[in-house]
């Protein structure tokens, strides 16, 4: 699908810090490759954004009359329709101050003095992130009324939206992955998880009325995008060896919120319609408790949406029965049992009988995944690679 000449063009950056050196230091960093242009409050950021919207916006908090964070939520506020990245500037690099600058509504968060080599990876980053939302947005099938020869084609144009989405959204997914310590098949594995959890539940359990063939698809393509949040988190915290500090804890427990606010930039930008609006709900609450102890909203039982009750089970289990920094990886059978003694808690029983009933197909997930070669082309996907500017080696 072709790119819209403003989409092309805008690489446009605004850096706004009270600071004169700071200003011309971002500017000589970044203006060799994008049109930069400054503000010195946030005052003065409002006005030019409101004048010309950037596409990413280098926020230093500490300033003079409004301060980073009430203008950054501002900019959030007046440019609530625009897919505008938000990366936060402090000299503080205090836990609480990252939780802050999220809370007001940033992408990202940036410690001075800012080293180049980490300012342009962050840049290049938010604006891949940026493009790939664009992406998942523009791809939208088309809805004549056809008949004869005109509806097979119709349904072939379809079937091919229905490539770009998908690999757009793998796009999307996978910039999360980029940011993690994973081997980069989490987001099959735990979407096969999930679609196993579903079909089992719709056998006669009490949510049964609730998963249609729609609720099944949504899910399929929703799945991969639980993470997506995981973007806006420091390396320093995502590839921490150790276990984290109550603070490092609480950063990373933004990235749901984080997540379910870049989905809903998507969602308001496309038409693509239920499936992108499971992945909000998933992507916010996959972290719920079932008891009611977990974030960021601290739902408790069915209050807590289906999507994301199926999707923190697999989550998990794969979680456990994966290699992390500060884990080996668990024997199925041992990920099974402490699943099960977490039914109530952390899990919904329904699908915590669910997931006893099928698994075997878990472990026969977790074992092709991890030790399956590259799967076999699908032409639709390599169509819809080469319509969206992607390249096919970019997905699994």
């Amino acid at each position: 699908m072709a790119t819209s000449h403003a989409e092309k063009m805008n690489d446009r950056i605004l850096v706004v810090d009270d600071d004169r050196t700071s200003r011309a230091l971002l500017m000589g960093l970044l203006g060799k490759t994008h049109q930069v242009v400054t503000a010195a409050s946030g005052e003065d950021a409002l006005v030019l954004a409101a004048r010309q919207t950037p596409a990413l916006v280098l926020l230093d908090i500490q300033m003079p009359g409004i301060d980073g964070y009430e203008t950054c939520r501002r900019l959030r506020e007046t440019l609530s329709r625009e897919n505008v990245q938000i990366i936060m500037v402090s000299a503080v690099s205090s836990e609480e101050e990252q939780v802050r600058a999220f809370q007001a509504g940033a992408d990202a968060y940036l410690v001075k003095p800012i080293d180049p080599p980490v300012l342009r990876s962050q840049v290049r980053l938010h604006f891949r992130l940026r493009a790939a939302m664009a992406r998942v947005a523009s791809a939208e099938p088309d809805s004549p009324a056809p008949d004869g020869k005109l509806a097979r084609l119709v349904e072939e144009r379809n079937r091919q939206i229905d490539a770009m989405q998908d690999v757009a959204v793998f796009a999307l997914a996978r910039l999360a992955e980029s940011r993690d310590e994973d081997t980069g098949e989490h987001v099959l594995r735990v979407r096969d998880y999930c679609q196993a959890l579903a079909e089992q539940l719709r056998q006669g359990s009490p949510y049964a009325r609730e998963i249609s063939e729609q609720f099944l698809s949504d899910l399929y393509r929703s799945t991969p995008l639980h993470d997506i949040g995981k973007v806006g988190i420091s390396d320093a915290i995502l590839f921490k060896p150790g276990r984290l500090t109550p603070e490092e804890f609480e950063i990373v427990k933004m990235h749901t919120v984080l997540g379910g606010r870049v989905l809903e930039d998507v969602v308001l930008h496309s038409e693509s319609g239920s499936f992108l609006e499971m992945a909000v709900t998933i992507a916010r609450h996959h972290h719920e408790r079932f008891d009611g102890s977990g974030y960021p909203s601290g739902l408790k039982g069915e209050a807590i949406p289906l999507p994301a009750r199926i999707v923190a089970l697999a989550d998990v289990f794969d979680a456990l029965t994966s290699v992390r920094p500060y884990k080996p990886a668990y024997a199925a059978d041992h990920a099974r049992r402490l699943v099960c003694e977490d039914s109530g808690k952390h899990f919904d029983p329904v699908v915590v009988s669910a997931f006893k009933a099928v698994f075997t197909k878990f472990v026969d997930i977790c074992d092709r995944c991890k030790n399956s070669a590259a799967p076999a082309a699908r032409p639709e996907i390599d169509l819809a690679c080469r319509l969206i500017h992607l390249p096919t080696n970019c997905l699994p």
